[in-house]
Formats: structure tokens, C-alpha cells, sequence
């Protein structure tokens, strides 16, 4: 765990088989939910939103979206570490990623005000996108540096004003009981701003709705909130890569458990 590379974990911390009829037609009972909160229950809340002139009225609805799609996927969201969280600190979730339950558990179960850096693709559906870029879901193009520079200053701008920020550090979904080499952008961010970092283990979402899978399990999925770990006085130049190996390694000590 000491270096940045790619974790498969031993077949006793990975996850059962997933099942086949069934979980394809949960799946797709699932994205149906999807479509009919998006295309037809965020338009008019973008713009009721538009008319008060405040973007922040859409952010109860999609934490509402958010749980309730987990709930009626047949999802079970376990939230443990919400301690190690102060009330008034804003923080840089620093997470796995093996699904797109990752997502919202994110951003409706931490009990902050969460923004969260997605892939570009993610805010190019229509309505969907439409309605992220409200919540300060923010796109990063990670094929490109200059831009995804100036995605994660505007999320450090963010998080001055007091909102959090979650990432997913792979930059991609990780297959099924995997743990991949870890980007540096957040860590850049976390260590330009001087928040503080809440490593973040996401647990048994990859057999709940794993990459390319293409079915949708019930399961009860973790989330575990791990100990804050400062980055005040701390430099890019002589502490990043020390930082992402401590980061990181908390994360795969705990998928062990």
C-alpha cells in the first residue's frame, strides 16, 4: 500500500457474484427512476431556482433525488465516521470509486453542503447536466491540463465560500474489488487551499451496481468518513506525493476490513 498502484484485493474483500435476470431488470427499473427525475421533476425546480435568482433552492430536491433513487434501487446506505467531521469546517472528500451509487452517497450522506468534480461526459446529458452544474456538481476534462487546472481552482474557490468537495481520486470506476493508482488534482487542491482531507472508503457498491455489470443488486452499502488529515503548512512541491500515499493507504486498509 505504499505506492500507487493499482490494489486487487484477495478474493475474501471483494464481492459475491451478482446475479443475472433479476439484476438486469432492477438495473434498468433503476436508470428509469433516473430519467423521470430528471427530465420530468428538474426542469420546473431549475426554474422556480432561476426565477428567485438562487441556485441553492435546488439542492434540498437533489439530495432528496439522490436518496430516494438509492432507496427504491433497493439500496441500504450505511454512513459511519460522521464524528470525525467538525460543523463549520468545509473538507476535501478524497474517495474510491466503483460505482455510480459512489456519486450520490457522496453528495446526499455526508451531512455537508457537497459539490462534487465528475467526469466532463457526466454534464454533457441535456437536462441532466443542466441540473448538475446547479448543485456544483463541476466537470473536469482530465484529457486536457489546463482545463482540468482551472476545474479544480474553481472547486477551491468553492470550498472558500464554505462548500465541500468530494472526488473520486481514480478518475475513473475501478472494476470489482480493485483499488487504482490515485490522480493527483484533489491533493494539488486540498494543499493550495489548506483544507483539510477526509479519506473516504466506499464498500460493496461495486456489487451493487459495479462497472459493467449492468445490474442492479440490493446490497447495504458503506460509506466510512476516516479521520481528517490536515493540510495547512503543508507544500505541493515537498508533500504531495507523501500525502497521496497517506491518503490512499487509509483507504485500502479499510476496503480490507
Amino acid at each position: 500500500m505504499a505506492k500507487n498502484e493499482k490494489i486487487v484485493f484477495p478474493e475474501n474483500f471483494s464481492t459475491k457474484n451478482v446475479s443475472s435476470l433479476t439484476g438486469k431488470l432492477r438495473y434498468y427499473f433503476s436508470l428509469s427512476i433516473l430519467a423521470v427525475f430528471f427530465l420530468f421533476l428538474m426542469p420546473p425546480i431549475m426554474l422556480v431556482a432561476r426565477i428567485k435568482g438562487d441556485r441553492e433552492y435546488a439542492y434540498p430536491f437533489a439530495a432528496w433525488g439522490a436518496r430516494s433513487w438509492m432507496r427504491w434501487s433497493g439500496m441500504k446506505i450505511v454512513v459511519r465516521g460522521q464524528e470525525n467531521l467538525a460543523a463549520n469546517q468545509s473538507y476535501v472528500f478524497i474517495s474510491n470509486h466503483r460505482s455510480y451509487l459512489d456519486t450520490a452517497m457522496m453528495f446526499a450522506y455526508t451531512g455537508k453542503k457537497m459539490g462534487v468534480i465528475a467526469k466532463k461526459e457526466m454534464l454533457d446529458w441535456m437536462v441532466a447536466g443542466k441540473f448538475m452544474s446547479y448543485v456544483n456538481v463541476i466537470a473536469i476534462d482530465r484529457t486536457n491540463t489546463e482545463s482540468a487546472i482551472r476545474t479544480m481552482k474553481n472547486a477551491g474557490d468553492k470550498l472558500r465560500e464554505g462548500i465541500s468537495f468530494g472526488v473520486f481520486a481514480e478518475g475513473t470506476r475501478a472494476m470489482r474489488g480493485e483499488l487504482l493508482p490515485f490522480k493527483k488534482g484533489a491533493f494539488y487542491m486540498a494543499l493550495e487551499t489548506g483544507f483539510p482531507i477526509i479519506p473516504v472508503a466506499m464498500k460493496n457498491t461495486d456489487y451493487a451496481m459495479g462497472k459493467r455489470q449492468n445490474t442492479a443488486n440490493p446490497a447495504t452499502c458503506e460509506m466510512i468518513l476516516l479521520p481528517p488529515i490536515e493540510t495547512k503548512n503543508l507544500t505541493a512541491e515537498k508533500d504531495l506525493a507523501d500525502l497521496l500515499i497517506k491518503v490512499r493507504g487509509a483507504i485500502a486498509e479499510e476496503l480490507c476490513k
